[in-house]
């Protein structure tokens, strides 16, 4: 058996086992059932779960979800709409994320598709200094699009914000995440867990 401080307390029956664990007010969780003979250790279980449960909502905040956005234009967009949604592409993509910006050709535009390739490249080079192209202009059916990917300045000044957003909300927890109180009568029995970052040694 191992103690909370992780200290080896030798092999025991099971009764005294729980008896210790009643008398800490802990629990007795069995960590490596497949060793010989099994090893428990004294643990607030509830404790263990909320801090378990913790880690996973931190490492998932850190994580950058890249997210593909797709923007519409026509061959003749207007000189504000085109702003506009310059604008809108420029903000996701300084966010981490990857923009698809497809040209739509009606009717007898599709004749004229050098007028969507002069457009896509404006907006490439509008951007240019936060994206980079990671696919070109090609055409499917009636249109015509291009894949803009961040600069890799770009996506690790993304992944830094959304680790330093991740360390404010570890910092401070959504109302009602307060951990379980560790008051409780001891466990009746031996529960069995997932081992923790340690690798208890079976005595």
């Amino acid at each position: 058996m191992v103690s909370a401080d992780g200290e080896q307390l030798g092999v025991m029956p099971l009764e005294a086992a729980l008896a210790r664990a009643r008398d800490e007010g802990l629990d007795l969780v069995e960590i490596s059932p497949m060793a010989s003979p099994p090893v428990c250790k004294l643990m607030d279980y509830g404790k263990f779960k909320y801090e378990e449960k913790k880690k996973a909502s931190e490492a998932k905040r850190a994580q950058v979800v890249i997210q593909l956005k797709e923007v519409k234009l026509r061959p003749k967009t207007e000189d504000h709409d085109y702003d506009f949604k310059v604008r809108n592409m420029r903000r996701f993509v300084e966010e981490g994320n990857k923009a698809k910006v497809v040209v739509q050709f009606r009717g007898r535009e599709i004749t004229h598709r050098e007028q969507g390739t002069a457009l896509l490249n404006d907006v490439a080079q509008d951007l240019k200094d936060v994206a980079i192209v990671e696919q070109p202009p090609r055409m499917e059916g009636r249109l015509m699009f291009m894949i803009l990917a961040p600069t890799p300045k770009v996506a690790q000044k993304a992944r830094e914000a959304v680790k330093q957003a991740a360390q404010a909300a570890k910092r401070t927890p959504p109302p009602g995440s307060t951990p379980p109180s560790s008051n409780k009568p001891a466990a009746e029995s031996a529960e069995r867990a997932p081992a923790p970052d340690e690798q208890p040694v079976a005595p």
